[in-house]
């Protein structure tokens, strides 16, 4: 097949019409989404302003994770930019748990006394009582967020109505939005919040400054894919057009850190570099304890404070991948064969990274869910077409607290109730059976079966038109049937991944993390199925590399 016909076929079974092709291939700004489009933007910016004009201290309440420090940074910038007294908070993953707790908004108000305003980034949907607890105190707040919010239980124990804060306003296109903004991530939301802000700003006269948008697009395209948000409509548009302009708009902290941590030989930036590179060094700070010098970093405007604090955050990265290895060890080996959820408790791991340790088993063991705890506090991922979100619903009575998406979620498990959660959620997922069928290449079904000659730089080209790749808009996925494997051999230092030849081609290839593979495929050396990615190296001579996903 030539590459044309071959990305035809992808796109024709994603179910992309020749009508739409036009705008998926060319997202642009002119695209976007209106601010007054999501509900409660207007009422939530009106809030804001009256509260500068009024001369009330904000603070902004967001996450440590990587959508809650931009988010937070995005409204930071935004509201700095307009002259308000403004401050950001972030709560302690280790002592405070995510989000509005009594812990955390205990430590606001010993911080700041005087705060008039609380505005909430990618968190505060469920956080019913701590609101109140702010309210009768006679702090106001503005709740942003894009989580599930709380539903009381019904008459039956199953689900019911929906529960939401006392807030002076509230964002959340899980709540209300139309259909094409109810997948924004806390970044998203806050950057649309921050447009309805700035303009609102200068009809009214007090804004006359420059533009400030394009460096809080270019967070919220970096939340948006790390937050694993589907990358269709209003996020592919933020996504692609923060990839492009990232030269010239990233924040200088921003840039500083992908420059510590860019791929060298990469001939253009794409998702992955969000992904893999900046997402989970801002991520790192706050799996480790706090965020704060990942938030002091976005909001960096020094290039020689934001160099220090890039290696710093780059150290504390290393620092999350050494733990992350011993635990995903210790929890591989804890698997239970055929169980149809894995729930892992490691007592002496770090409470963390349980989240990256939960994503890393699903990946090698090809179905969920999988739920990891450490210190009673849980983190669970879910395949495609599970929804984790309605199964810790089903197991809220062993459960201080939940909260998440439907592919992934936190949880905290009460004292001595770890079996009898492993038990509800297996029934859970007995009961709505997610058994699947075997799929092939290990577990991985491509796109597309190809053939060796049809593995060409042409193709490679065709399929970065399809970028920003991510939830909702995967990377294509390539196969290869009975081919011959040569030159297997371990990679990196630590022999933690693999590379490996085709004899029927010049082809090389890559299996990220898989250097346990090594000695089994070289004692067998039968013809194989692969399952892979493309990628192009400017190594040498520009050529193209598989980025291998399965082998069977």
């Amino acid at each position: 097949m030539s590459a044309d016909e071959i990305v035809a076929k992808i796109l024709r079974a994603r179910g992309i019409s020749e009508s739409e092709l036009g705008d998926f291939l060319n997202p642009s700004l002119d695209q976007l989404a209106r601010p007054e489009d999501l509900p409660g933007v207007v009422a939530a910016a009106d809030a804001v302003l009256a509260a500068m004009a009024a001369g009330r201290g904000i603070v902004v309440f967001g996450d440590y994770d990587c959508d809650g420090v931009c988010a937070t940074a995005i409204l930071v910038k935004a509201l700095g930019a307009l002259g308000a007294d403004v401050e950001p908070f972030l709560p302690n993953r280790l002592t405070e748990g995510y989000g509005m707790s009594d812990a955390s908004v205990a430590r606001l108000l010993a911080e700041h006394p005087g705060v008039g305003l609380v505005v909430t980034v990618d968190n505060g949907i469920t956080s019913i009582d701590q609101i109140s607890a702010l309210r009768s105190r006679g702090v106001e707040v503005v709740v942003t967020d894009h989580h599930l919010p709380t539903r009381l239980p019904g008459p039956d124990g199953a689900p019911g109505e929906i529960a939401l804060p006392d807030a002076t306003a509230l964002v959340n296109p899980k709540v209300a939005a139309p259909r094409h903004l109810v997948d924004l991530c806390g970044a998203g939301v806050a950057f649309l919040l921050a447009n309805r802000l700035v303009a609102e700003a200068g009809r009214r006269g007090i804004y006359s400054g420059v533009k400030v948008g394009g460096p809080l697009l270019v967070l919220a395209g970096i939340a948006t894919v790390t937050d694993l948000m589907p990358l269709t409509g209003q996020n592919r548009i933020l996504v692609a057009e923060a990839l492009k302009r990232f030269g010239s708009w990233a924040p200088t902290g921003v840039r500083e850190l992908y420059a510590r941590a860019a791929r060298v030989g990469a001939e253009r930036m794409t998702s992955r570099d969000f992904g893999f590179l900046i997402g989970p060094r801002i991520n790192a700070s706050g799996r480790l304890g706090s965020g704060e010098q990942a938030l002091e970093l976005v909001l960096s405007d020094d290039r020689e404070i934001s160099r220090e604090l890039a290696r710093i955050v780059d150290m504390r990265n290393m620092e999350r991948r050494s733990i992350e290895q011993k635990m995903s060890e210790d929890a591989l080996a804890r698997v239970v064969e055929g169980a149809s959820a894995q729930v892992i408790d490691l007592p002496e791991g770090h409470p963390g990274v349980v989240g990256i340790v939960a994503a890393r088993l699903l990946e090698r063991i090809g179905r969920g869910p999988v739920c990891v705890i450490a210190g009673g506090h849980g983190s669970g991922r879910a395949p495609d077409g599970f929804n984790l979100r309605d199964a810790f619903d089903a197991c809220a009575p062993v459960l201080e607290r939940y909260g998440g998406h439907a592919a992934a979620g936190g949880f905290s498990v009460k004292e001595g109730m770890t079996d009898e959660f492993r038990r509800l959620l297996c029934e859970y997922c007995d009961r709505v059976d997610r058994e699947r069928p075997p799929a092939a290449a290990g577990g991985v079904e491509p796109d597309v079966w190809i053939e060796p000659k049809d593995v060409t730089l042409e193709l490679a080209d065709e399929v970065a038109r399809l970028e920003p790749f991510g939830e909702g808009n995967p990377e294509p996925i390539f196969g290869l049937r009975g081919v011959t494997l040569a030159d297997v051999r371990p990679l990196g230092s630590d022999g933690r991944h693999l590379t490996l030849s085709l004899r029927e081609s010049r082809l090389r290839g890559v299996f990220w993390n898989r250097g346990d593979m090594v000695e089994g495929l070289r004692a067998s050396p039968v013809r194989r199925d692969l399952a892979f990615a493309l990628t192009v190296s400017d190594y040498g001579e520009r050529h193209v590399e598989l980025r291998l996903v399965a082998v069977s």
